[in-house]
C-alpha cells in the first residue's frame, strides 16, 4: 500500500466525513481508530489500535498522506495534561511515524487563532502542534484552520451546542478579515480535505478556502 492514505481522528467530527469523501476516490484508505466503526464503507479498511501501546512500538503501515483529525476538550479529557496528550502528543507522534513509512504529504485540522504563543491553552496547543509537524520534512503541508465546527456529534458539547445555534445570526456579522471566524459546516471541511491541490510548501486554509472548493464542485 504504498501509495495508502491514512485518517487519524477517523470517529471524529470531521474525520468521519472525510473518510467518506476519501471513499469516493480511487485510491487506498486506511482509518485508523481505537474502536470498531460501524457502516464504513467497503473500499475503506480499518485498523484498530491502542493508542498509548503504539505510543511505546507502533509502526504504521506504507503511506502517502496521512490526515489527522484528532480533538478533544479538556473537559472529556479530564485534564489539561490528558488534552494535550491527545491533541500534541499523539499529532505529532502519527506524524512522524507516517513519514517513517513514506508519506510526503499531511493534512492537519487545527484551528483559527492557533498560535505556539497565545494565552489561551486550546490555541497554543494547537500552535505548537502545527510547528512540530513543520519541522518534519513533508514535501506537501496543508494545514485547515476552521473556527466552530457545525454539524452532529456523537458526544454533546453544551457549548459548541450554544455556538452552533448562534452561528446564522453572528456569521454575517464576520466580514473582511472577521470572516475567517465565521463557523463552518464540518463537511465543506471534510471535503476541501479531500480535494484539495497537494503543492509543495505549506499552506493555511480558512473559511473561504472551505466554502470555495466545496461550492466550486458542488454547483
Amino acid at each position: 500500500m504504498s501509495g495508502a492514505s491514512l485518517v487519524i481522528g477517523s470517529t471524529g467530527l470531521i474525520g468521519k466525513k472525510l473518510i467518506f469523501e476519501l471513499a469516493k476516490k480511487d485510491s487506498e484508505v486506511i482509518a485508523i481508530s481505537r474502536r470498531s466503526i460501524s457502516n464504513l464503507p467497503e473500499n475503506i479498511a480499518l485498523l484498530v489500535i491502542n493508542f498509548k501501546d503504539f505510543l511505546e512500538n507502533g509502526i504504521l503501515p506504507p503511506c502517502d498522506h496521512i490526515y489527522i483529525c484528532l480533538g478533544t476538550t479538556i473537559k472529556k479529557a479530564g485534564s489539561q495534561v490528558e488534552f494535550k496528550k491527545i491533541d500534541f502528543d499523539y499529532s505529532v507522534f502519527f506524524a512522524r511515524k507516517a513519514r517513517e513509512a513514506g508519506a510526503t504529504k499531511i493534512s492537519l485540522v487545527s484551528s483559527v487563532g492557533a498560535n505556539p504563543y497565545a494565552k489561551n491553552f486550546y490555541l497554543k496547543t494547537k500552535g505548537e502542534v502545527e510547528e512540530e509537524i513543520k519541522k518534519i520534512d513533508f514535501q506537501s503541508i496543508n494545514i485547515f484552520r476552521p473556527s466552530l465546527l457545525l454539524g452532529h456529534r456523537e458526544e454533546v458539547r453544551f457549548l459548541e451546542k450554544i455556538g452552533q445555534n448562534l452561528s446564522s445570526f453572528i456569521n454575517p456579522c464576520l466580514i473582511g478579515s472577521l470572516r475567517k471566524y465565521r463557523g463552518i459546516e464540518s463537511s465543506n471541511v471534510a471535503y476541501c480535505m479531500a480535494n484539495c491541490e497537494q503543492n509543495d510548501g505549506i499552506k493555511y486554509l480558512y473559511f473561504d478556502d472551505f466554502n470555495k472548493n466545496f461550492e466550486r464542485e458542488n454547483q
